[in-house]
This record gives C-alpha cells, sequence and structure tokens, in this order.
C-alpha cells in the first residue's frame, strides 16, 4: 500500500536521522494519512479516501466535489474512476 495522498498527492520524504555525534543514517518521513468515508453528495454515494491531514482540511475549506475535481479523481458518472474510488 502506497503512502501517498489522493487530494494533494504528498508522499514520504527520504532523510536522515542525525545523532549527538552528528552521524547520518537515512530514514523515511512517512504522510500524515488517514483511510477516510467520504458521502459525496453530488453522485449520492460513499467513497473511501486515502487523505493526509492537509488533504482533510482542503476538503472542509473547498467541498468534496470540487477537492475531487483539482485532485483529478472527478468522474461525472458512475464509471471504473468511481468504482476505483470506492474500495481505495
Amino acid at each position: 500500500m502506497s503512502k501517498v495522498c489522493q487530494i494533494t498527492g504528498k508522499r514520504a520524504m527520504v532523510g536522515c536521522n542525525v545523532s549527538h555525534s552528528k552521524r547520518h543514517t537515512k530514514r523515511t518521513f512517512d504522510v500524515n494519512l488517514f483511510r477516510k468515508k467520504f458521502y459525496w453528495v453530488e453522485q449520492d454515494c460513499w467513497i473511501v479516501l486515502k487523505v493526509s491531514a492537509a488533504g482533510l482540511r482542503t476538503i472542509n475549506k473547498i467541498g468534496l466535489d470540487a477537492a475531487l475535481r483539482r485532485a483529478g479523481l472527478y468522474a461525472p458518472f458512475k464509471s471504473a474512476a468511481q468504482e476505483a474510488l470506492l474500495y481505495a
């Protein structure tokens, strides 16, 4: 399962742990992801999205429909794209 937000596109970053003696060891900075269920009023159905905390704020601010359009996940009719959203 990939660690990518479906709304913002945020993904895990790679960086270093730095000890007191300044040794650098590789590590990943994971995204703050949630598997969240939303009711999509325009399509009259429930969808499940993997959304980061920033993605949740975006949905709260501009609405689910606009956020899906901005992310390129909008499907105007019931189709394979919507089926993929239902069980993401």
